[in-house]
């Protein structure tokens, strides 16, 4: 068992290997490999095609795993006795998954340089409404005084649901709308509820808002109030090969242009990284 979990492992470790020399050959472009959570797809492309875009001598190759494969990834290349990495000489510059825990872990165990966490997306909740409604509350607030039907997810299935109820609670809107919620199984039922017309509005992520934004509208976005919305941040690889092409992109991904493209995406900017 433990001899094919090492296998896999080093498997995941030439492919990384892989993005870096098939970066080389395809290009003359410098390779920055980020690995990231499925989770991020969206944002990580966006900004990397940014990035390269006011870099033309980089070309940023993102690779995809679950939080779990991440840390059993960098654990064995950091541990390895044969095919060990040294500083500077790693197959991976950045670290991107899908919350912060992911990092701490990391970091408590010297698998990210310390002090090169930075914080640069978080998701908020987001009023939604069908692109075609002319009128719509511009604010949660405004909701407690109208008669529309709201969909949510269900709070106690769904992060989004329990979010949403905890932003309601703390807003005193809870019992106000008790009446008008209707209740989703998830993101994807509250999508539907509202372009069905069960439902005239809709809470959830902004993430997830955006995936649909050909047929419904972010009508407003909620006050960070009785939730707390999920921080993404990145960090450096201990081995990366460049740190300084890493130090730049951190500061690209909290730039004014990064953060213009994560707000279209439906993310929000988290205090830390304004």
């Amino acid at each position: 068992m433990e001899g094919r979990m090492n296998r896999t492992l080093w498997g995941i470790l030439l492919a990384l290997a892989g993005l870096v020399s098939s970066a080389l050959v395809a290009s003359a472009a410098e390779p920055l490999v980020i690995v990231g959570s499925p989770s991020l797809k969206l944002p990580l492309e966006v900004l990397a095609r940014a990035y390269e875009a006011g870099h033309p001598d980089v070309h940023v190759k993102l690779s995809f795993n679950s939080g779990l494969e991440i840390r059993q990834t960098i654990a064995a290349m950091e541990n390895s006795v044969t095919g060990r990495f040294f500083i500077g000489t790693g197959p991976i510059h950045l670290i991107a998954p899908g919350g912060d825990e992911v990092i701490t872990r990391l970091e408590q165990r010297y698998y990210v340089l310390p002090g090169t966490r930075r914080p640069y997306l978080e998701v908020p909740l987001v009023l939604v409404v069908p692109d075609a409604l002319a009128e719509a509350p511009t604010s949660f607030e405004a909701l407690g005084g109208s008669s529309l039907r709201i969909a949510v997810a269900d709070p106690d299935r769904t992060q989004a649901g329990k979010a949403t109820r905890g932003l309601l609670q703390s807003m005193g809107l809870l019992e106000a709308l008790r009446d008008r919620l209707d209740v989703a199984s998830d993101a994807r039922g509250v999508l539907d509820h509202v372009l069905s017309g069960q439902a005239d509005a809709g809470i959830l992520f902004g993430s997830d808002a955006v995936k649909e934004q050909m047929r419904v509208r972010i009508a407003a976005v909620a006050p960070k109030q009785g939730y707390r919305p999920v921080v993404h941040s990145m960090a450096m690889e201990r081995y990366c090969p460049n740190r300084t092409l890493c130090q730049d992109f951190l500061s690209f991904i909290q730039s004014p242009t990064a953060k213009d493209v994560l707000k279209r995406l439906g993310y929000g900017v988290p205090e830390s990284a304004e």
